[in-house]
């Protein structure tokens, strides 16, 4: 079954949604299905996905911190978007590769990586990859706008080549999301993604945070039509979800990517916003309201999910300790990064290809043999 058969988003007239902005259950006939997908969660596992949100907002507030202190050449928050984030992270499963953007900080540390080999990037500390190995198939931040698109569908259509899809089995068939924002939605590459993906039924879920905001210009400007009914005109299967509800997150990308992995690519619109700058550079009271902010500062996913938590029955200690370890991790990236050195200039090397080859090796020797010139202090 293919998510458009679950949902019409051309007719919809409110993301599909779970938890509303005070954490309370939605439950109507329409949300049947989504519904009990996320029954699937435990409480337990409600609570970690809490905790992951924590986590990152903790260590987002203190990598802005970094930056104005100099530590740091940019920083670019996702305060706001850890609701959409960690849905999605949960229902990927852990043969899926994930291509992120720049923003997707939670799902980066959920797949394993640390919070200092993202502040290595911030930092320039980083000049290749990491390891997908290491990272459970989450591959480096792309942060030249939505050249990631077509490299994700690429390595989709490659899956589809080597076998690892389409056998109907979801607990081994691979899929791949790629994730990016409004902004880059209008960029060429994203659409010559949804193109080759529909065309070859590439095993792929886009997922567009729609955050509002382009740095300064607003996405109504950018579109005059919502997102996902766009992508339906490329023929490729579209949602329409809540991004500040996780549960809503979880279920739809868990049936959008069970699709894309019999052939059927999918497209997940997550409304949501982006409660900071664009990046350290930006100054967003330049071009939106106090009363915006405050609005949707209202809906904040990790209130949302906490009220919910309450709910069933988890007390105020389980989440003030969570905020507690967070806020210590967050302190130990602090110390780690003031104590960083400076990466080895060659390291650009090593992660080109995932065998040694030749050229790297050739390239690597001159640098050195460049940098020997200058008497060892280059």
């Amino acid at each position: 079954m293919t998510a458009a058969a679950v949902t019409d988003p051309a007719a919809a007239t409110e993301p599909i949604r779970l938890l509303d902005a005070d954490g309370r259950l939605v439950e109507t006939d329409a949300n049947a299905e989504w519904r009990e997908l996320a029954a699937q969660l435990s409480t337990e596992d409600r609570l970690a996905m809490h905790g992951e949100m924590v986590r990152t907002r903790h260590f987002d507030i203190e990598a802005g911190h970094l930056q104005r202190q100099g530590k740091l050449g940019l920083w670019v928050p996702s305060l706001g978007q850890e609701g959409a984030q960690v849905g999605a992270a949960w229902a990927a499963r852990d043969q899926d590769t994930i291509f992120p953007s720049y923003r997707e900080h939670l799902l980066a540390l959920h797949r394993g990586v640390t919070m200092n080999q993202i502040i290595d990037i911030f930092r320039g500390a980083r000049h290749g990859g990491w390891n997908p190995l290491e990272t459970h198939g989450m591959r480096i931040y792309s942060l030249v706008i939505a050249t990631h698109a077509l490299h994700s569908t690429g390595y989709a259509m490659g899956i589809t080549l080597d076998g690892k899809a389409g056998t109907g089995d979801a607990s081994i068939d691979e899929a791949v999301m790629a994730f990016y924002g409004d902004g880059a939605a209008s960029q060429g590459d994203a659409s010559e993604g949804l193109v080759f993906a529909a065309s070859y039924e590439a095993p792929i879920v886009f997922f567009v945070q729609n955050n509002k905001w382009a740095i300064s210009v607003p996405s109504t400007r950018q579109s005059r039509f919502p997102l996902h009914e766009r992508a339906r005109g490329f023929g490729v299967d579209a949602a329409w979800i809540d991004g500040n509800d996780p549960l809503a997150s979880f279920a739809v990308t868990r049936r959008m990517l069970d699709a894309a992995r019999q052939g059927s690519p999918g497209y997940i619109e997550a409304d949501t916003y982006r409660m900071g700058a664009h990046t350290t550079s930006d100054d967003p009271t330049r071009y939106r309201s106090s009363d915006e902010e405050e609005s949707w500062r209202r809906r904040d996913p990790i209130a949302r999910l906490a009220a919910h938590l309450r709910e069933r029955g988890v007390d105020d200690a389980a989440l003030a300790q969570q905020a507690q370890e967070a806020a210590d991790l967050a302190s130990d990236m602090r110390r780690t990064t003031l104590a960083a050195d400076t990466a080895a200039s060659d390291d650009i090397f090593d992660f080109v290809y995932s065998e040694p080859h030749p050229l790297m090796t050739e390239q690597k020797r001159a640098l050195a043999d460049f940098e020997a010139g200058f008497g060892g202090d280059a």
